[in-house]
């Protein structure tokens, strides 16, 4: 049986996704439960890894980029319809996540979601106490993989699903791609390219995001750096320095040992390449 704290962060949810047409505070999503809002705001944050209002925040772009996307309804109603006063609030909002202007979303006509909607089965808090086990991906776990992309797609600043499915079933081909299970559900996991016979680049790494602070991304890094590839440089990229769309996806590269190096642009979007630091280079960086 799930928890009670499962089914009423169940209940929030539902209580945002039927209420996208408004810019919610924490109060008003808080209000219709007998619990202080601080309460409700830590225990959801723990299930979900993303602070309530941030939740309920980039719920609101998503659809209402889905929305530019696939219609033609005016920019000023799509800004009406998810909640946003004036045209000009909504495009510094989107800006602010986007890196573009609702304008040039519709323009270039591709989306990608900066937040799905959390799946109710994701909901139960982490105990700390579980079995892993960390192996090769086989093609059977892709779905179980995207549910993973889909609660945690904030640690990837730019996803097609479409195409990262196509690229995902690559990577499960060549054995560049592996999950690890806790009690037997896929709770992180890794797609990897080998660049050079000295370089090796993790092109997607994620956890569910109540299991954050439970270890796994420092498994799935060692399983690469330290067992299938010792010796050779490890590489990620991921948000800028102070990026808003980021929910701590950089400062726990940070805490796994990575180094920041140069800025790039990728599918338009500013992030930067990180270096893994080995061994005891590694001493002293906080767990």
């Amino acid at each position: 049986m799930r928890k009670q704290s499962g089914i009423m962060i169940d209940q929030i949810i539902d209580l945002i996704e039927s209420h996208l047409d408004e810019n919610m505070d924490l109060h008003t999503i808080t209000g219709d439960f007998n619990y202080s809002k601080y309460y409700l705001h830590r225990m959801f944050t723990a299930a979900a890894g993303i602070p309530l209002h941030e939740y309920a925040v980039r719920r609101r772009l998503t659809e209402a980029a889905r929305t530019l996307v696939s219609s033609d309804v005016p920019v000023i109603e799509a800004a009406a319809r998810y909640g946003y006063g004036t045209q000009q609030s909504f495009a510094a909002a989107f800006r602010d996540m986007y890196k573009m202007t609702p304008g040039e979303c519709r323009k270039r006509r591709i989306f990608y979601p900066l937040q799905h909607r959390i799946s109710s089965r994701w909901l139960s808090e982490d105990t700390g106490i579980y079995h892993e086990k960390v192996r090769y991906a086989v093609k059977e776990d892709i779905d179980d993989w995207m549910e993973v992309v889909g609660s945690s797609v904030g640690g990837y600043p730019y996803l097609n699903e479409k195409d990262y499915i196509c690229r995902l079933r690559n990577y499960i081909a060549k054995r560049h791609g592996i999950v690890l299970e806790k009690d037997g559900v896929i709770a992180g996991v890794m797609a990897f390219s080998v660049r050079s016979s000295e370089t090796v680049h993790i092109e997607y790494l994620a956890v569910l995001p109540q299991n954050r602070k439970a270890g796994l991304y420092k498994i799935l890094v060692s399983k690469l750096a330290e067992e299938l590839f010792p010796g050779r440089e490890i590489s990620i990229t991921t948000y800028r320095e102070n990026d808003r769309t980021d929910t701590g996806y950089r400062k726990e590269l940070e805490r796994l040992g990575f180094t920041g190096k140069e800025l790039l642009t990728e599918f338009g979007y500013p992030t930067q390449r990180f270096i893994y630091r080995r061994g005891d280079e590694n001493e002293g960086k906080e767990e």
